[in-house]
């Protein structure tokens, strides 16, 4: 079947060196499923923790700052490459399909599985090239210091987390866990993150914390909340104690507190907007008419444009500091892409300080947070509908599945004609993947100006992937215990 099928068959000989997580053969208790999924995050945050050996240091310039919450990245661990090469590969995978420039028939198991090993494939690839340009640019030290054999041990080591997450992934997706490995190590990853201050510091403990800093205005507690306390018990004027311990910009301060618990509200609160759509069965042959609904919630296609936006905005970023570390500033094409200067706090952190990464900056100006407002919205509606298309999401394909579901019995929708199902949907789908991609970019930029710890990007992850987990918790409850709540 043409060109598509070729391309495909070319991952074949790389099969058997490929690792593949073998499906369950009987239905998987949903104890056994909590468990490997506690396993698999356990090894996710032993791997966040556990440095890499053979490093000179780490005190050059991160390039992987700005994303290394939503990939899931620790910088100086073996998670260095996080869940990026991961995202990457299956978004460039995904879209390959979905554009027809390779063509896969899903209903052939073959074609299936040469996608999702090509996949992975690609994922290795990605994962040796980004380690391998990490130490190009400098970020464990000095080749020469480190030596051909640190650095072939330092990209084997980025490599083997990397295929260890890819594994970790599959394994709970397949059915062995809940949900998949890349919702629930971006999860864990990016609550250290809300529970942190922008600097990778536990925000319980910037919270809470007792401990004395010492500022230019004085000793001062380190917890937001012990803070507040202190300044309303011990000075006199209260109303300047509340409104240092609100807006002060040195240390972490109560409005980012809130900011957070506001966005992360308000996220809860739109993941229930949606529209049910009820489908019966019309064949008067049927003794029994089947009924059923079909739920197009307003975040349709969930936290997938954030998780799609934030690949593609990381890589962009990295591509650009690679070239400008390498090249300078002396290709036009580098210098549109941004230019790079280190930052004197936090230490180690390279900002952009031209180009199209320096628009990003919605913080420097507010032309700049106009243009962030204005991208981000369209970006994600943009995802959102692309990936409707390819993932099987789309009115079609979820007409196919709806009449799959109901043994091919001529469905239809009360008050339509028959055969106008994916008319019907075709009406809904793409207006609530679009809508609801707006949404996300708006509370996205919302949540940046407001403060809120970590991003706006990393709040809405944390608390949608955490939302989708209850949703199945609560539905692996009821299949097990009946709707009776025991």
């Amino acid at each position: 079947m043409g060109s598509g099928f070729s391309a495909l068959k070319l991952v074949k000989p790389f099969l058997p060196f490929i690792p593949k997580v073998q499906r369950p053969v009987n239905v998987v208790p949903f104890r056994v499923k909590a468990m490997y999924t506690g396993i698999s995050l356990v090894i996710f945050l032993a791997c966040s923790q556990l440095p890499l050996y053979g490093i000179h240091s780490t005190t050059g310039a991160d390039p992987m700052h700005w994303m290394r919450a939503i990939l899931a990245s620790s910088r100086g661990t073996v998670m260095e490459l996080g869940i990026g090469p991961l995202v990457t590969s299956g978004m460039v995978m995904q879209f390959l399909a979905g554009s027809k420039l390779i063509k896969v028939n899903k209903d052939d198991r073959e074609d299936r599985a040469l996608l999702k090993a090509a996949e992975k494939f690609l994922s290795i690839l990605i994962a040796i090239g980004q380690a391998a340009a990490n130490l190009f640019m400098g970020m464990y030290g000095p080749l020469g210091l480190l030596g051909v054999g640190n650095s072939i041990l330092i990209i084997a080591q980025l490599c083997f987390a990397s295929i260890l997450m890819m594994c970790l992934d599959e394994l709970l997706q397949i059915g062995y866990g809940l949900g998949s490995g890349i919702s629930l190590f971006t999860a864990t990853h990016m609550w250290q993150v809300i529970l942190s201050f922008l600097v990778c510091e536990n925000v319980i403990w910037k919270s809470f914390s007792p401990t004395t800093i010492n500022t230019v205005y004085g000793p001062e507690f380190e917890g937001a909340i012990p803070a507040l306390f202190h300044g309303l018990l011990k000075q006199r004027n209260k109303t300047l104690a509340l409104r240092k311990a609100l807006f002060r910009t040195n240390l972490p301060n109560v409005t980012n507190l809130l900011s957070t618990a506001f966005i992360s509200v308000l996220a809860i609160y739109l993941q229930g907007f949606g529209v049910p759509l009820t489908v019966t069965s019309n064949n008067l042959n049927s003794r029994f008419r089947q009924r059923g609904t079909y739920p197009i919630k307003l975040f349709y296609t969930s936290n997938m444009p954030i998780i799609l936006l934030s690949a593609f905005i990381s890589n962009i970023y990295f591509l650009s500091q690679l070239l400008y570390t390498r090249c300078g500033g002396n290709i036009v094409l580098v210098n549109l892409l941004g230019s790079w200067s280190e930052s004197q706090y936090p230490a180690s952190h390279s900002i952009p300080v031209g180009g199209l990464a320096y628009l990003a900056d919605m913080a420097a100006s507010p032309m700049r947070a106009l243009f962030c407002l204005v991208f981000m919205l369209f970006a994600c509606a943009w995802f959102s509908r692309k990936w409707t298309e390819v993932s099987g999401s789309s009115s079609k394909d979820v007409a196919k599945q709806l009449k799959a579901s109901f043994l091919d019995q001529k469905m239809v929708m009360p008050g339509y004609r028959e055969g106008q199902l994916e008319a019907v949907l075709n009406r809904h789908i793409p207006v609530a993947a679009a809508f609801g991609g707006m949404c996300l970019g708006a509370l996205t930029v919302s949540a940046d100006m407001m403060g809120a710890i970590g991003s706006g990007t990393g709040v809405l992850l944390a608390v949608s992937v955490i939302y989708q987990y209850f949703e199945m918790f609560d539905k692996e409850r009821v299949s097990v215990f009946g709707s009776l709540g025991f």
